[in-house]
């Protein structure tokens, strides 16, 4: 039996795109249908048994009518390949208010045939071409069918998500002990646990998260737990059952630029004796768009930063990629930088996220009035270069060209 697990899709994200001259679309919802048409793929063309999306299938609660429609798409190949697929509900998916609809409840709606959508804490039999799987749900809580308002009234936040994690703590127990020992089961939750590395801006993160313990999850009556919520990839345990991150597929500001972005694969012996079917684990990356930070640190003495930029952009690989360029230059030196050629330098990026310049000022040796009317031309001059951050060597041949030319002047 063959899982793949993936998350944190965000269908909706488009900063740092353009329009798609075709299709008249963002090319950054491009990046993210692209990668999820890779996980369609994979999961069609390698026998994948149940595809997993551990919450967030958009960026926000009210979808547009193109997303639904363009991730639609994706879900009916997917059925009529009869490859089953589970949504759980993220933060990004609920809406504000209880009684309205999550973001992708409309497809159960449907009854769209092997679809299935965790909207609830609760363990789900979900049928596959390999035979059944249990999957116990852990959707982001909507505080209201947790705490009522009652019982929150006169806490403190930060005593309302302790409570929190107490409820969600003692209700995945109880899930754990209804599961069959007979059938395959894994955890899917969108969910922060103590000591995973966050691997996005917080902004993409709505309110305070509650934070379980990772021996809340790791429990023997489970093969895997298929997390989603943080960006970045990571394994909080290796040891049957695994505890992992998927990531998400396609990189959303530059705090993910070290990222690799994918998702995980997972091979289950049905026919093993429990806590031991987990026979095989694998992160299979995708081609997401690369994030590209160029630093360039002009020095004072150079004739031509413009053309020092330029050499430092040529070093990089910025094809196709999102680029942001911090400049530190030297205030005097901020006027000699030709903006627009540098912008030709970027020319075969995707896109130009910056160009950030940040200006030094230099160190200057001041003087008093009476001390400066008696200074020669060569002594001011000496004065000047000490003063700047110009090596030894630079600082004699300024000075050596300035006697020069001063006593040219002279003569």
């Amino acid at each position: 039996m063959r899982v793949l697990h993936f998350s944190d899709l965000h269908i909706g994200v488009e900063n740092y795109g353009r329009p798609d001259p075709e299709t008249g679309l963002s090319t950054r919802l491009g990046d993210f249908l692209d990668s999820l048409d890779e996980v369609v793929d994979c999961a069609i063309n390698e026998n994948v048994d149940l595809v997993l999306l551990a919450g967030d299938a958009y960026k926000g609660r009210d979808p547009s009518q193109t997303h639904q429609r363009e991730f639609a798409k994706r879900l009916s190949t997917l059925s009529n390949a009869g490859v089953p697929t589970f949504i759980l509900v993220g933060n990004h998916d609920l809406p504000n208010a209880v009684s309205r609809a999550t973001a992708v409840e409309i497809f159960r709606t449907l009854q769209v045939p092997n679809l299935y959508i965790g909207d609830s804490l609760q363990n789900y039999l979900v049928q596959t071409p390999s035979g059944p799987i249990q999957i116990l749900a852990v959707p982001w809580p909507r505080r209201g069918g947790l705490l009522s308002r009652d019982e929150s009234r006169g806490l403190t936040i930060d005593e309302i998500r302790q409570e929190l994690e107490n409820r969600l703590t003692i209700a995945i127990h109880d899930r754990l002990s209804q599961l069959d020992p007979d059938i395959p089961a894994i955890l899917t939750g969108h969910l922060t646990v103590n000591g995973a590395t966050v691997g996005t801006e917080r902004s993409m993160m709505l309110g305070q998260d509650h934070i379980l313990l990772a021996s809340t999850l790791h429990q023997p009556q489970l093969e895997y737990v298929a997390l989603g919520h943080i960006h970045k990839h990571q394994i909080l345990r290796d040891e049957p059952p695994m505890i992992v991150y998927s990531g998400s597929l396609q990189r959303v500001d530059f705090t993910e630029e070290q990222d690799d972005k994918g998702f995980c694969l997972v091979d289950l012996d049905p026919n093993a004796p429990r806590g031991n079917r987990l026979v095989n684990f694998e992160f299979r990356e995708i081609s997401a768009r690369p994030f590209v930070t160029i630093n360039i640190n002009i020095k004072a003495e150079d004739p031509d930063p413009t053309n020092t930029a330029v050499t430092e952009i040529g070093k990089k690989d910025i094809n196709g990629a999102i680029v942001r360029i911090r400049i530190s230059i030297p205030s005097e030196l901020e006027s000699h930088l030709r903006e627009s050629e540098i912008r030709v330098a970027l020319d075969h990026a995707h896109y130009i996220a910056a160009i950030n310049k940040d200006t030094e000022d230099t160190r200057r040796i001041r003087i008093d009035n009476a001390s400066a009317e008696g200074l020669q031309p060569g002594q001011a001059l000496r004065l000047y270069v000490q003063g700047k951050d110009f090596t030894d060597a630079r600082q004699e041949k300024l000075i050596n060209y300035g006697d020069a030319l001063i006593n040219t002047e002279e003569a």
